[in-house]
């Protein structure tokens, strides 16, 4: 058969020729696709992402839960009897401010009652000098840039602060008189705490002051990070615990109604100082023990779930 020269060649490159596509190639395995059958269940992956975050409480019957409650609650108390002397020797240096004039009848009737005002100008010096420094008025946030250190991530850095800030002066609208309040207290006290977390109702981050009485740890606990149990004496009223309940945040149970509230001799104290006492309406102050703790659940079993052996 002759050749014909008359026929032209491109030069085409080898990587300018198109591969063919996947669809067509079969040498090419296929990209898995995730397909969900109607009245499957989801991966084992997924379900233990679920049942991590998921309200044990939810999983136990009355009776555990019950037993369980008990049996923290006699823990507090004795938590909360082993600093028992704590409370008595800090109440009766609440006295020493002098915040209230009492009438003397020792060593005689009408004797002096003025109490030299010492205690209570250090502690209005410290909070002020404390307020000022750890509160300024660009912010109490200040990033630093660990390591080596670019024009990029001081940027970012300058970025973080600045919505830090935001957040805490504009947003927070508690953060600044809780702040101020903490101050005044720890110098009485020893110690103040600060809890910082995300309210399921304003749907933003919070920041309130805990005193010292109303945070109760064992009597050998030295670090709080290292504590088997911490005990936070929360007071609410009966409207607030029910909108919590709603939001998720508390199981949806039967509020008891409660009599008196039966206040603690530091808060008597304080109510006594500050010249106020209880009206006649009751609000239902309820006492909720937020408690941090180490428990092995032995009535707690984990909702079966099928092992990947299982789903092949």
């Amino acid at each position: 058969m002759p050749v014909d020269d008359n026929i032209n060649i491109p030069n085409v490159a080898p990587e300018d020729i198109a591969a063919p596509s996947n669809q067509n190639d079969l040498s090419q395995p296929p990209e898995p696709v995730n397909v969900q059958v109607e009245g499957q269940e989801p991966p084992v992956e997924e379900q233990q992402q679920e049942n991590f975050y998921r309200n044990l409480a939810e999983d136990m019957d009355k009776k555990t839960l019950n037993k369980l409650s008990n049996e923290l609650i006699t823990e507090y108390k004795k938590d909360r009897d082993s600093r028992r002397e704590w409370e008595k020797a800090y109440t009766e240096g609440l006295d020493l401010l002098g915040f209230r004039y009492q009438d003397q009848t020792k060593p005689f009737q009408g004797a002096s009652g003025v109490t030299h005002p010492l205690l209570a100008e250090a502690v209005t010096q410290f909070q002020a000098h404390a307020y000022k420094e750890l509160l300024p008025s660009t912010g109490p946030v200040r990033t630093q840039v660990i390591g080596d250190a670019s024009h990029e991530l001081e940027e970012q850095a300058q970025r973080v602060e600045d919505f830090m800030n935001f957040m805490i002066v504009e947003e927070m609208e508690e953060y600044t008189p809780e702040f101020d309040q903490l101050l005044f207290y720890l110098p009485l006290a020893g110690s103040a705490f600060k809890k910082v977390y995300y309210d399921e109702i304003m749907e933003r981050a919070v920041s309130k002051f805990v005193p010292a009485e109303d945070l109760i740890v064992p009597y050998w606990a030295t670090d709080l990070k290292e504590c088997e149990r911490i005990t936070h004496v929360v007071k609410m009223s009966e409207n607030e615990i029910i909108k919590k309940q709603k939001a998720g945040f508390y199981r949806d149970v039967d509020l008891k109604s409660v009599a008196e509230p039966n206040p603690s001799d530091i808060k008597k104290k304080y109510a006594d100082i500050d010249g106020i006492r209880p009206g006649a309406y009751n609000d239902y102050q309820y006492s909720v023990l937020e408690m941090h703790v180490d428990l092995d659940l032995d009535e707690y079993v984990l909702p079966t779930t099928k092992s990947s052996k299982d789903l092949e």
